[in-house]
């Protein structure tokens, strides 16, 4: 089954999945940065930004694959869970679902928006049914650029869920975002120290009020 825009071809999902099952933090520069409630999140210095890019590996208890993917795809229900959600939807652009993101940033800094695609596929390994989505960010004339609003320009996402062999979710997430503007980029760093793991717990309880979870 797939879900949300073709713009990822088959190929580029299976990557994902596989770091699920092996991650691939060993022998590079991603250093261990946490471990928090069952999550181990990993970080590798992007030289042209200045920024890092994250792995969280772990398991979310109490959180079936099947909600957590539909909690992380439905996004009418994202703006009751996330409180940074300014605005969020879904939009058809020259045949495609857009998403389009705007975040609330605290005062005095200006507020991001996001416009991006993705797709969530269900994979089958060894057996095993594996949801993987993946999101980037994107730029159609639909969704110009707003004043007083920073665009990000350069983001990734990608998801991978499958059960962790009782009533929780084993769960790879990859992230990276340039939140653009002149935030120095230890500030950046030092928000997503706490908010890329901090997502994926939100997430989970999330998961627990799911109005649609059979």
């Amino acid at each position: 089954m797939a879900t949300g825009s073709g713009v990822f071809s088959q190929e580029q999902f299976w990557p994902t999945c596989a770091e699920l099952q092996q991650p691939a933090v060993a022998g590079g520069d991603w250093e261990l940065l946490l471990e928090t409630l069952g999550l181990s999140v990993y970080r590798l210095l992007d030289q042209q930004t200045g920024l890092y890019e994250y792995k969280v590996f772990g398991v979310l208890e109490d959180c079936p694959p099947a909600v957590l993917a539909d909690v992380y795809m439905d996004l009418d229900y994202r703006k009751q869970w996330d409180q940074y959600v300014k605005e969020l939807y879904e939009k058809e652009c020259n045949g495609q679902a857009v998403v389009y993101w705007q975040v609330k940033y605290p005062f005095p800094l200006s507020d991001r928006d996001y416009v991006y695609v993705r797709q969530r596929q269900e994979l089958d390994f060894e057996g095993q049914k594996v949801h993987v989505i993946l999101a980037q960010s994107t730029s159609v004339p639909q969704f110009p650029e707003k004043s007083g609003v920073i665009r990000v320009k350069q983001y990734k996402q990608r998801l991978a869920i499958q059960s962790d062999g009782k009533r929780g979710s084993k769960v790879f997430m990859y992230y990276f975002d340039n939140p653009g503007g002149q935030i120095p980029s230890w500030l950046v760093n030092w928000a997503a120290k706490n908010g890329v793991p901090n997502f994926l717990k939100d997430m989970a309880k999330a998961c627990q009020n799911y109005p649609k979870k059979t």
